[in-house]
């Protein structure tokens, strides 16, 4: 059934667009604007698309695009979706799925996040070389597809290394402010309490945030190579530093920070394709 379904949209894009993306990128919450820096060929609506879901949450445009970054093909999700927008987990990482599909091999993805580590400041990049995974929910339960990938996916190598240090040194030479860390994954979509903060600094999360994980774990399924961005959009370590924040405030300091994010990735694109 899941497999079909994703046979029955891809070709409907490829009816659409002969481009054949090689990096797929995943825009978060208010980095939709990085759209922007690709050559687009094609934009295809989420709601055209046979069996994708829309986009509900503010800042997030709904959009597939096709084109080129650096002279790489790419496909990039403006917008995702959430668990806690009511979608299943499946849901939620069809895209990944299609992105596959369609030829995808590498996976970058953003996020806004809290800073659940005193070091890092809103406004910092952090770039994941781990995460944790405390949603409720797996893309990966029930029946297993072989066509898709084993039954038990091993975690060990998820991050791809060579895009970290790629990336943390284009970061470095930019004189961009930018950490490694571990990204911990909630269900949302309310913010975390003091205690809950507390709970996931002890436990080693750098940052925390209410999508990626799903995604991460299909493409890890699906043997791509993956490679995540987190913009601390408030510091929400040690407890005394939070404040209350509204997704108006989140959106304005990602959007502010969003030049640093596309330098990264633009150049990441145009070092992995060379």
């Amino acid at each position: 059934m899941l497999y079909d379904q994703i046979q029955e949209a891809v070709r409907f894009i490829r009816s659409r667009t002969d481009v054949k993306p090689t990096t797929g990128i995943i825009l978060g919450t208010g980095l939709s604007r990085l759209a922007d820096e690709i050559q687009a060929v094609e934009i295809i609506d989420y709601q055209n698309i046979p069996h994708f879901p829309v986009s509900t949450v503010q800042s997030h445009a709904g959009k597939l695009i096709f084109g080129k970054i650096a002279g790489a093909n790419v496909v990039a999700m403006a917008g995702r979706f959430h668990f806690y927008e009511g979608y299943s987990m499946q849901q939620v990482t069809f895209p990944v799925r299609v992105m596959k599909a369609l030829g995808v091999e590498r996976l970058i993805i953003s996020n806004a996040a809290g800073s659940t580590n005193s070091d890092f400041e809103a406004g910092d990049l952090v770039f994941i070389k781990d995460h944790i995974n405390l949603q409720p929910e797996n893309p990966l339960r029930g029946p297993n597809d072989e066509r898709l990938g084993v039954r038990f996916p091993d975690l060990l190598h998820t991050y791809d290394r060579e895009m970290l240090e790629k990336a943390t040194a284009i970061a470095k030479k930019n004189g961009i402010r930018a950490h490694q860390g571990v990204y911990v994954g909630l269900q949302g979509p309310n913010l975390e309490t003091p205690a809950e903060y507390e709970f996931l600094h002890r436990i080693g999360g750098d940052v925390v945030g209410m999508s990626t994980v799903p995604e991460v774990l299909v493409a890890k399924h699906s043997e791509m190579k993956i490679f995540v961005v987190s913009v601390v959009s408030n510091k929400s370590y040690p407890i005394e530093a939070i404040r209350e924040t509204t997704v108006e405030e989140v959106i304005a300091m990602v959007n502010s920070v969003e030049p640093k994010v596309a330098l990264v990735v633009k150049e990441l694109i145009r070092e992995m394709n060379d």
